[in-house]
């Protein structure tokens, strides 16, 4: 009986050890152990490789992250580790492997830790082993019975080829390569994946290593390709709703739509496996803007909940992404800081944040301290001031910065990112685009092919000088005259100060963009002409509201300085006195919907002012009557027309408001400003509108009638 109860008690142990593969050796066993923190005297480090399966337990601070190391003696190639737990395990950690105890390489993540024993296949060489926890499932530590490491002595196996980890400990981060250091001097990008052989090569030019996506499917791999033959890296991106921030996106309930989101998971994994081996991928970015974007789709307490619901199954994302490409890291963009506590408290998964941020970029830095993170950042968007962050000129719209200052805030920018060594892991300015339009002038690096001065600020950040580039002329003192009050279809004057540094010869051209009148934002060249010394005779369009005008000044070597102010046109001044100011004005019908801006009535047409407007049904004939309250003589008429204006309409007038006759005609009304001569006497005058323009009704801010 006691040779049974021995054999028996032996059979217990073997079975409770756990089994290593013959070429397996226990290598952990009684080496040095540190620890980033412990519970108290009796729960030291060293208790996790004694041998002692259930008697002794190392136990950390109840904080994230906390982590356990072995210093092994010498490289050793890695097989295996299993980790004993006590009630208090690691939900989330990482194995991670070290040549010299400071930079970090991750072998294998763990994200859905149940405690108990945890046996863990490895692949790769280091001296050091180390447990890095990142989420406990309950108020307690991390607490190890057991800390075993496996392998075979002679580990020489350098990180897979390609790789990217995110490395070292809590502000002493680095983003490493192949198991090189690497920081991320990138630009978004902007032209077509099929014009990359065009671009791609200026990106590599200016000393960029890394370009940003916003999205990635089956028309991702040319780019790549392209990317990797130029030796840069590329951010894939995934889009998630309402991505884009403040103004774009569409609503996604991410509490309750569990389609779009396993789609979105299942369309997702397919490219991260489609990609994943590729060598121009560097890191994958799940979402953008959209923590900040929900408060257009939510509010109060349902904001909230979305909010967490979001950043959640942004994790669900990491997790999925990490099981399929253990290789490269995991990060989410967001537009406001605000938005890290969330992924602090429900993205334990993600490696790193990422933030857009323009002028507030030197802010980031602060607000990362005061939210005690525990992970790196990278900027995923930063550059001057965006329309959003300037004060409004004197036509009401956003003052755009000058060439010279954009240029500053790239150049502010990058410093601010470099400051902040050992967290922020380097950014990716916006944009390399080639868009000449509103906004591509406002950001892009070069615009319609032409290079700014902040292509050459860009790249001076990346590789530390300009030495030998032709840059472009340098515009200032734009003026606008007169910039209030521009008459439409008359000339106003625009000047500048324009001088280039290489003394090139420059080509002057003049644009102008309907960005805030119309909502073109497209470039269209101006009518104007030279009046020497940097001054321009500008003729202003026909369409009322307020304009942008631009000086482009080329110099030959594909360079160019742009700059703009507004002008605001207005109808143009008529001599003699309004007669219809003031008169009762009657109609044939007009709109009292308030959703429309509205009631528009008749009289609103003749009050005096360019605010308030007349506005019929949408139907024709339509017509509105002035009494001038007698005969008078009339020689012009103003007709300030709403974007709803009529094609064919007809000028009569009458001396008892009864029988009427005609003084002016037309079939090929467009809008805009009307400036009727006409040849006529009456007491009332009438426009009898016979086909709209348009699908709406009739609608007039001035109906003026002169003597």
């Amino acid at each position: 009986m006691l040779a049974l109860g021995a054999l028996l008690a032996s059979m217990l142990t073997f079975m409770a050890a756990p089994r290593a593969a013959a070429a397996d050796a226990l290598i952990s066993q009684g080496r040095p152990a540190t620890a980033s923190s412990t519970e108290g005297a009796g729960y030291a480090a060293s208790a996790a490789v004694d041998g002692n399966l259930t008697g002794t337990r190392w136990a950390s601070a109840w904080s994230d992250p906390q982590w356990i190391q072995i210093d092994l003696g010498q490289s050793f190639n890695l097989s295996r580790t299993v980790l004993t737990w006590e009630g208090a395990y690691g939900k989330g950690y990482q194995i991670q492997a070290s040549d010299n105890g400071t930079d970090w390489r991750t072998l294998t993540t763990v994200t859905n830790g149940d405690g108990g024993t945890d046996d863990l296949a490895l692949s790769g060489s280091g001296r050091y082993v180390r447990m890095y926890g990142t989420a406990r499932p309950g108020g307690y530590g991390y607490s190890l019975w057991e800390f075993q490491v496996y392998g075979s002595a002679g580990g020489t196996t350098p990180p897979p080829t390609g790789a990217v980890a995110v490395t070292g400990t809590q502000g002493n981060w680095q983003l490493k390569v192949g198991g090189q250091p690497y920081t991320v001097k990138g630009l978004t990008w902007g032209p077509s994946v099929y014009d990359a052989p065009n671009y791609m090569p200026d990106v590599k030019s200016m000393g960029a290593n890394t370009i940003r996506t916003w999205g990635t499917d089956g028309s991702t791999k040319p780019l790549l390709d392209t990317a990797a033959a130029n030796g840069i890296k590329v951010i894939n991106g995934f889009w998630l709703q309402p991505g884009g921030g403040p103004g774009s996106g569409g609503c996604v309930n991410y509490v309750t739509d569990t389609t779009y989101k396993n789609n979105s998971l299942t369309e997702f994994a397919k490219w991260v496996d489609a990609y994943k081996s590729h060598t121009a991928t560097l890191m994958w970015n799940v979402g953008n803007e959209s923590v900040l974007g929900l408060q257009n789709c939510y509010s109060g307490t349902e904001l909230e909940n979305q909010r967490n619901a979001y950043t959640s199954f942004v994790n669900d994302v990491a997790k999925k992404i990490h099981s399929i490409d253990p290789d490269h890291p995991v990060t989410s963009t967001d537009a406001w800081t605000g938005a890290w506590p969330y992924y602090k408290r429900n993205a334990p998964d993600l490696d790193l944040y990422s933030m857009n941020s323009y002028n507030k970029v030197c802010d980031v830095q602060n607000d990362w301290k005061a939210g005690g993170y525990t992970k790196p950042y990278i900027i995923t968007e930063t550059g001057p001031p965006g329309e959003w962050e300037v004060p409004n000129d004197v036509n009401g719209i956003p003052d755009e910065p000058t060439d010279v200052q954009k240029a500053a805030g790239y150049t502010k920018a990058w410093n601010c990112i470099t400051a902040h060594a050992g967290v922020a892991l380097g950014g990716t300015l916006f944009h390399y685009g080639t868009e000449h339009d509103f906004g591509g002038v406002w950001f892009n690096l070069v615009s319609g092919n032409v290079r700014r001065l902040s292509y050459y600020a860009v790249k001076k950040a990346y590789t530390g000088s300009n030495a030998g580039d032709n840059t472009p002329p340098v515009i200032s003192n734009m003026t606008v005259s007169p910039a209030t009050s521009a008459p439409a279809g008359k000339e106003f004057t625009v000047q500048a100060n324009i001088s280039d540094p290489n003394n090139d010869t420059i080509t002057n051209k003049i644009f102008l963009s309907g960005n805030y009148a119309t909502g073109d934002k497209a470039l269209v060249p101006a009518t104007y002409r030279s009046t020497g010394n940097g001054t321009f005779a500008v003729t202003a369009p026909e369409k009322l509201g307020v304009w942008k005008v631009y000086i482009q000044s080329e110099d030959g070597h594909g360079n160019a300085g742009i700059e703009t102010k507004s002008v605001k046109v207005v109808a143009p001044p008529v001599s003699g006195t309004d007669l219809a100011l003031g008169r009762p004005t009657t109609a044939s019908s007009y709109q009292t919907d308030p959703t429309g801006g509205c009631p528009c009535t008749p009289a609103m047409a003749t009050d005096g002012s360019g605010s308030t407007r007349w506005a019929s049904d949408w139907s024709d004939p339509q017509w509105i009557q002035v009494d001038l309250g007698s005969s008078k003589p009339i020689r012009q008429l103003q007709l300030v027309w709403d974007p709803a204006y009529a094609k064919s309409y007809e000028v009569q007038v009458s001396d008892d408001g009864t029988t009427w006759r005609s003084a002016y005609t037309t079939t090929t009304g467009n809008g805009d400003v009307d400036s009727l001569a006409v040849n006529a006497t009456g007491r009332y005058v009438r426009l009898n509108l016979t086909a709209r323009g348009t699908a709406w009704g009739y609608s007039l801010y001035q109906f003026g009638v002169y003597s």
